[in-house]
């Protein structure tokens, strides 16, 4: 027993010592290190760049070399980009565990952006999808820089001529976001009752678009300030956060997509249906197991109940794009836009970001 004893209380030192370990790599932040040299016969252009994690400060507009594309890939001229918390996450390199990912101590790509519109630049030598001239949006590392190169096959598509390259900029990451939830987690079928808590957001705002667009009855969940905004999208009732909750409404809904976290599961469950699903888009701010706390409870919830509790993982498809882009042609789904900064003042617009309080989406000049 005593042999026991000590073998037990050796494991659990050396576990303690390999979590302190781990722990103290992944929040190290290395210093900032200086630019490199760019050789004189290499093209050009500017773009944010981040050398190291921490505040919005970290970011620098600089020059950077201009990217060659690829054969399998399309260079694009970026017209215009959007930011998305995803931007300031990589940024500051947390939850630390995404630095098993981005880089640890530093990041590994110190470019920041995903989502962009521009036309194209060049195509590699085996892509027949897009041709120079071609107005396009996607998504792709390091949006935040006069050119991005990206794969054929990846989330690019045609920009629908009625849309401007602002708008188309704003979709990828919120809107694939809102249609997945809706469409592949949540099954919305048409007919249906959908609550969207955090509907004036970036997310939000499409899911509203892309619910009605599927034959929904949409409610929104907003602040005051909003409400009208959330009713000119679409939305059929609002719940003025201030004033009302709706989880004590009495109201109860097949879906509803949440943005927000400001409701236990419990309550939520009371604004459920008996055999409704809640989605989780995002998580709580934190460095460690705080945005893990939601979807963990939802885990947890989930095998004892009949409703369904579930994070969603959003993935950048083409698809998808070229989904959204028929909706917008069609005039079923119009990007909402709070504000403009030109892409040297990102760091402005990353700290509007992260203050929580956006109405639609962030978009960075670029051209």
């Amino acid at each position: 027993m005593q042999l026991r004893y000590k073998i037990a209380v050796g494991i659990l030192i050396f576990l303690g010592v390999a979590m302190t370990s781990l722990a103290l790599v992944l929040s190290h932040n290395a210093a900032c290190e200086p630019a490199p040299a760019i050789s004189a016969e290499s093209e050009t252009m500017k773009a944010i760049v981040h050398r190291c994690y921490g505040s919005p400060d970290v970011l620098k507009f600089e020059d950077v070399e201009k990217p060659t594309p690829a054969d399998d890939e399309v260079l694009v001229k970026v017209v215009a980009a959007a930011v998305n918390p995803l931007d300031w996450h990589y940024m500051r390199g947390t939850p630390y565990f995404l630095r098993l990912k981005s880089g640890l101590g530093a990041p590994d790509d110190t470019g920041l952006g995903v989502d962009f519109a521009g036309t194209v630049e060049a195509v590699g030598s085996s892509v027949t999808r897009f041709k120079p001239g071609d107005a396009v949006f996607g998504g792709g590392k390091g949006a935040f820089a006069e050119y991005v190169s990206v794969r054929e096959d990846r989330a690019l598509a045609i920009k629908p001529a009625n849309v401007s390259f602002e708008q188309a900029a704003s979709v990828p990451i919120a809107a694939i976001t809102a249609l997945q939830a809706l469409r592949d987690i949540g099954k919305l079928q048409s007919g249906q009752k959908v609550l969207i808590n955090g509907a004036s957001g970036g997310v939000g705002t499409f899911a509203v678009q892309i619910a009605k667009s599927m034959g929904a009855e949409v409610t929104g969940v907003c602040s005051t300030r909003n409400v009208e905004m959330v009713l000119s999208i679409g939305a059929d009732h609002v719940f003025d956060y201030k004033k009302e909750d709706y989880t004590e409404s009495g109201q109860q809904y097949d879906l509803i997509i949440d943005m927000v976290g400001n409701h236990s599961l419990t309550a939520n469950r009371r604004a459920l249906k008996p055999d409704g699903i809640f989605v989780i888009v995002g998580g709580a701010k934190g460095n460690w197991l705080e945005p893990l706390m939601a979807p963990i409870k939802a885990l947890m919830l989930s095998p004892f109940v009949d409703q369904e509790f579930v994070m969603i993982l959003a993935k950048l498809r083409q698809d998808d794009l070229m989904i959204l882009a028929d909706l917008m042609q069609a005039g079923k789904v119009t990007p909402v836009i709070d504000s403009r900064y030109p892409l040297s003042e990102v760091q402005a617009a990353i700290r509007h970001s992260e203050d929580g309080h956006t109405r639609g989406k962030i978009i960075i000049e670029v051209q």
